[in-house]
């Protein structure tokens, strides 16, 4: 009996993701992977000088390294790459379930940062350390329009991305309803909005609160700004605009936390 065209391509999706792999690069990001247990690891190129630097790392992975000369690096990267003379190829993490990531077990009200077609691998990166930096459970993006796992991003995120979780769900609309039927609070960014975040956060002792920041110019999208619970604002000085959204992103959620750091 022949399969159904959706079952095909589910089953295809599934193949492609399993043989997905991603290129690290850089001395942090290279260094975190490595000591990362979770992640799997598959090639390791390296210089001499990059080996000498990452060689605890590199013993306690158990992996073979490559040794290249600078000047024939061969790993398949782009050339524009900071590379430092080490690259890294591995899976993609798993972080699992939504419900297994956003429960925390601390005592202290969970912090989620949503992003809302936010592409830029740089911002997703910056999001990531400023997650880890102030206690975010995760980063959650969408499946399409958001960064997916590249170098650029784990070299931006300088080791969050191998501590941090960053989930991609099929949709936002639907990851948000199901956030709020396990009790968090949704705040979406918006800059015309009436209350500010530390306003609005500032009423909520113990409920878990998740952001959501969209991509810089269009902004959250309607269906976002209709979901989530409530539309915040980042106070500003005067007419000056809106924050690039990694800083939005840092500015939020140390808003949302300064009551307890």
């Amino acid at each position: 009996m022949k399969k159904p065209k959706w079952v095909v391509e589910k089953e295809r999706s599934k193949r492609a993701a399993a043989a997905e792999t991603v290129w690290l690069f850089g001395l942090h990001a290279v260094r975190d992977a490595l000591l990362n247990p979770k992640r799997e690891k598959l090639r390791l190129i390296v210089t001499r000088n990059a080996a000498d630097r990452l060689a605890d790392a590199i013993h306690s992975s158990d992996m073979t390294p490559e040794i290249v000369d600078p000047r024939k690096f061969n790993a398949p990267l782009d050339p524009q790459s900071v590379h430092q003379g080490a690259a890294l190829e591995v899976k993609p993490l798993n972080w699992g379930r939504l419900e297994d990531v956003v429960i925390g077990d601390d005592g202290s009200p969970p912090r989620i940062i949503l992003l809302d077609r936010v592409t830029d691998p740089h911002n997703v990166g910056a999001i990531l350390r400023s997650a880890e930096v102030f206690g975010a459970l995760a980063v959650i993006g969408t499946l399409r329009h958001s960064a997916p796992e590249t170098g650029a991003l784990a070299k931006t995120a300088s080791g969050a991305l191998e501590r941090q979780p960053y989930l991609r769900l099929r949709n936002l609309a639907e990851t948000i309803e199901k956030l709020q039927a396990i009790g968090y609070t949704i705040f979406g960014l918006d800059g015309e909005a009436d209350q500010t975040i530390e306003h609005a956060t500032g009423q909520i002792i113990d409920r878990p609160i998740g952001l959501v920041l969209g991509a810089e110019g269009p902004g959250l999208r309607q269906r976002t700004k209709e979901t989530v619970d409530k539309l915040v604002r980042i106070s500003a000085h005067g007419n000056f605009g809106s924050l690039n959204v990694s800083n939005a992103a840092a500015v939020a959620l140390y808003a949302s936390l300064r009551k307890e750091i």
